[in-house]
């Protein structure tokens, strides 16, 4: 009878998960008051720059489905790699309306690299890869935009990827097209799905690195297979990310994140700007810093810091000189759990200079969690982990809620709608 019992509590909250997210903020507000700073939770600097005013008209345009598609990158390290709080952010914009659900997109099989991979897909195979990361100096391969690949040595593999976990996805993703990223002009394997009557037609580019497959339906799983052909050769095959695709319009919301990456980690990843050309994208979120200030402040550089910051936004710059790009300042931490990390504030002071020179906004959430010291009352309140960097997962989604908001308000002021009353259905669709 406890049996059936907890089957039932599990089979309960399951159709809890998949009936829609709860925007949790406003509740735990009122529990914890002085939590965060309210006022200090805007877009910084995005009133003034034209570069947003063209974002939100455009992603205006798209909610009235009057435009087919904008595209937003969100980049970080191991708060983006676990996409807890972006994939909910993901959720939010996906279902604010009938005409924003598109395609998944841009994906990494973190499981087959041996570290976490997000909750809400799934990439699964029957052997051992080796996982390297530009984030650890240690390591030594060629990496894209997702900064991590995934190294085959084997004879044969086949690989399941699901867009899909149902208990996080309110509406499923579908794809007609399946991207790989790799080293297409490797001879030692040859890569194809496993149902060849699925194929219409491939594609390999050999400059931005990748395999295209083209399917006669669409598809929410796939099966392909990596197959060695040189027995001899010691080349591996290197998968540095997928991209699941179809032609619906949207918005389209792609995270990458590594753990323990900082800015250098990327400017190792040799093909990231010629892979990121592919996606032009319209606003790029910038959520790197926590690893590059996470140091002894005797250690901290604030120009080399400035340097690699400035060269980042530069590459989006090149990319897309019209995108509008949102630099997130890092949020309190303690270094190695003994005190108060002083990075942060320096680092601030030079984030919100490059958004003044560039016309870009910030969103500050050192700022709104209280500043130097905030995150052990985050701690205590159980919305961060013990090392006071990373936040639980219900601090994650007050993360998520609390960038929604900003988010959004900015949304309604640009276009001239009436405060609160977007923000209003998009929680009234998220909960549904």
């Amino acid at each position: 009878m406890k049996h059936l019992n907890i089957i039932h509590i599990v089979f309960f909250l399951l159709a809890l998960q998949m009936k829609g997210q709860h925007y949790v903020l406003d509740s735990v507000l009122q529990i914890h008051p002085n939590l965060v700073v309210e006022e200090a939770n805007v877009l910084k600097n995005a009133d003034s720059s034209k570069y947003f005013q063209k974002f939100f008209n455009a992603l205006d345009s798209v909610y009235e489905g009057k435009k087919e598609r904008v595209h937003i990158f969100h980049i970080g390290g191991s708060h983006i790699q676990a996409d807890i709080y972006s994939n909910r952010l993901r959720t939010y914009l996906q279902n604010s309306s009938e005409h924003t659900m598109t395609q998944r997109g841009f994906v990494f099989p973190y499981k087959l690299a041996n570290t976490n991979n997000p909750a809400n897909y799934k990439v699964t195979s029957g052997q051992e890869w080796e996982g390297q990361r530009s984030s650890l100096k240690r390591d030594s391969t060629v990496w894209g935009l997702s900064g991590i690949t995934a190294l085959f040595s084997g004879s044969y593999d086949t690989i399941r990827v699901e867009a899909n976990n149902k208990s996080y996805n309110k509406k499923p993703y579908r794809f007609n097209k399946l991207r790989l990223y790799c080293n297409e002009s490797n001879d030692c394997y040859v890569v194809r799905p496993v149902d060849s009557t699925l194929v219409r037609g491939s594609i390999i580019d050999t400059t931005s690195h990748f395999i295209e497959y083209v399917f006669n339906q669409d598809l929410e799983t796939i099966n392909f297979q990596v197959e060695r052909t040189d027995s001899l050769a010691n080349v591996p095959f290197m998968l540095m990310g997928m991209d699941l695709m179809n032609d619906e319009p949207g918005i389209e919301y792609t995270s990458i994140g590594v753990n323990g990456a900082n800015f250098p980690a990327y400017a190792r990843s040799i093909y990231f700007e010629e892979q990121l050309k592919l996606y032009c994208p319209d606003l790029f979120i910038i959520s790197i810093g926590t690893n590059d200030t996470y140091m002894p402040a005797s250690k901290f550089d604030p120009e080399k810091f400035k340097a690699d910051y400035e060269a980042f936004i530069q590459l989006v710059k090149r990319v897309n000189p019209e995108c509008a790009i949102l630099l997130t300042v890092p949020n309190d931490s303690y270094y190695r759990r003994r005190k108060p990390n002083t990075n942060t504030a320096r680092a601030k002071s030079i984030i919100y200079e490059l958004a003044n020179k560039y016309e870009m906004a910030v969103w500050d959430v050192y700022e709104l969690m209280g500043g130097l010291g905030s995150s052990q009352k985050w701690y205590q309140n159980q919305l961060m982990a013990r090392d006071r960097v990373h936040f639980t997962q219900k601090g994650y989604h007050v993360k998520s809620d609390l960038l929604l908001k900003a988010f959004v308000s900015q949304w309604e002021r640009t276009t001239g709608r009436e405060p609160g009353s977007l923000f209003k259905k998009i929680l009234e669709n998220a909960d549904e």
